[in-house]
């Protein structure tokens, strides 16, 4: 007999047998799925200062045991903060540093312009950078430049386009803070902070520190020359009236402007007296938003001040620091500050006016 036949034979029996208990055999489940998936464990960031309060209606917008976060230290003056909603990113100034850093849960601060609000090449010290920021309708960042003494507004390109740099041929001050209203009409002010020798500096061009509104069309109307130190700015949620800060040593105030149809400005009076605060605290009336209610959170002596549309004190987020500004951010309820050297937040449970 043929060996070889003999082989093939068994082999060919051998896998078909194989083939059979395969067959029998059934397939194996996949291993089952977690029941979910385990959520990234949330970031602790370490906490400073404390929520005063001064009257029971606070707990509704802070709630009780909420804490200040410090997000970032170790800038030399933070400002300006807004948060770009597309990107959920913080954007905010470094004035001195002339930067606009970035900041982004899980990824933390990081450059975002160099320079971002003076681009001499004469050197200079003081306040060079960019102070307030927002964004426009199309998602631009718009800056309040020191420095260079204008408004601009970033393009997508990377390139800065020069919004207003003069009012009747005289150069600004140096652009401090700035709010659009929902027209598109863009107001700001115009202190002298930014310039080295501030009011007595050699190159003020301005015999006065303004509130300006540039127009859509270009056209920049100058609203009041009466403030000493016009500061930071916000609209009540109706846009009927213009929050104002004063951050004069000398009449630390918030000023409510009535608006009129054209944009202008009608009656002003003191809608907040920041002067008994001042003794033994840090800090002067400067950056403010308000949130859907018309509560106002306006920085101050002491940290962040809580006033009702009435004016009336609630409380406040008390940084023990120099606190310049505020945004609101997430979805809305998050309260971003830039207080001195420090980003810090603290949730709420209010929402900013537009979210």
């Amino acid at each position: 007999m043929n060996t070889k036949l003999i082989r093939a034979g068994c082999v060919l029996v051998s896998l078909l047998a194989l083939s059979a208990v395969q067959a029998a055999t059934p397939a194996k489940a996949p291993a089952p799925a977690p029941a979910h998936a385990e959520a990234p464990v949330a970031k602790v960031y370490p906490t400073f200062g404390e929520i005063e309060r001064l009257d029971p209606a606070l707990d509704q917008l802070v709630a009780p045991g909420a804490k200040i976060e410090k997000l970032a230290g170790g800038f030399q003056w933070a400002e300006g903060p807004v948060w770009d909603r597309k990107t959920k990113t913080l954007f905010f100034s470094d004035i001195p540093r002339n930067v606009v850093f970035q900041w982004k849960e899980g990824l933390g601060t990081r450059d975002y312009l160099f320079p971002s609000g003076y681009t001499g090449s004469k050197a200079r010290g003081g306040e060079v950078g960019s102070n307030g920021l927002t964004i426009d309708h199309s998602g631009r960042l718009v800056l309040c430049e020191h420095g260079d003494r204008r408004i601009s507004r970033l393009e997508k390109t990377g390139r800065k386009t020069t919004l207003a740099d003069y009012y009747v041929n005289r150069r600004f001050n140096s652009p401090n803070d700035l709010v659009f209203k929902a027209n598109g009409d863009l107001y700001f002010t115009d202190p002298p902070y930014g310039l080295e020798g501030k009011e007595k500096d050699p190159e003020k061009e301005l015999l006065f520190s303004g509130l300006f509104l540039l127009r859509k069309t270009g056209e920049v109307v100058l609203l009041t020359s009466q403030l000493t130190y016009p500061n930071g700015l916000a609209f009540s949620p109706d846009e009927k009236t213009l929050y104002v800060a004063v951050s004069d040593p000398a009449h630390p105030v918030i000023m409510a402007y009535a608006m009129n149809q054209d944009g202008t400005l009608g009656d002003g009076r003191v809608f907040f007296d920041a002067a008994p605060l001042v003794p033994g605290r840090k800090g002067l009336p400067d950056g403010m938003k308000v949130d859907k209610n018309g509560n106002l959170f306006a920085t101050g002596p002491g940290g962040v001040l809580i006033l009702t549309p009435d004016g009336k004190h609630l409380g406040t987020i008390n940084t023990g620091e120099p606190t310049a500004n505020c945004a609101w951010g997430n979805d809305g309820s998050t309260l971003y500050i830039t207080a001195n050297s420090y980003l810090c937040r603290v949730k709420t449970q209010t929402k900013g006016e537009g979210f």
